[in-house]
């Protein structure tokens, strides 16, 4: 059975950057497991996806506006400290979670901080990434009725 809209994919995967550093993997844990057409992965590796079958293996390269983006200059914004709590330890590169405005909560990473101010990179990290991965189908079948009037994998 191929991979195609609608079908349930199985696959094991390692995420590596074009540093060499691996960013992720799915090496030790359960595979990742999705439902094909209902955006749960980012499209670039589900295009090169389609047409694998069970077992088959494939590296792929996805550019970053095919995964998760460029970098926006918009979202990498600098805040009064005062605006965080003291309890919270600000240390570049940790991730940061806040509510904005209108409620919603938000994740960022901090870039940098100093006595007055602190920036934070609202961007995806892995943004403005080429990414290449290097996947094995281990299971492709038909989606349930169920799976599909929720959209996503059971």
């Amino acid at each position: 059975m191929t991979i195609k809209k609608d079908r349930v994919v199985s696959f094991h995967y390692t995420l590596t950057l074009d540093s060499g550093e691996i960013a992720d993997t799915s090496d030790g844990r359960e595979p990742l497991r999705f439902l094909v057409g209902s955006g749960q992965i980012i499209p670039g590796l589900e295009n090169e996806m389609l047409g694998m079958s069970r077992g088959d293996s494939k590296v792929v390269t996805v550019q970053p506006e095919d995964a998760y983006g460029f970098k926006d200059q918009e979202l990498i914004q600098t805040v009064d400290r005062t605006y965080i709590p003291d309890s919270i330890n600000l240390v570049v590169g940790e991730q940061l979670e806040g509510q904005s405005e209108d409620g919603h909560r938000v994740r960022g990473q901090i870039a940098s901080v100093d006595d007055q101010s602190v920036k934070i990179d609202f961007n995806h990290p892995l943004a403005g990434e080429v990414l290449t991965f290097d996947v094995k189908i281990l299971n492709v079948r038909d989606a349930s009725a169920e799976e599909l009037d929720h959209g996503h994998a059971h």
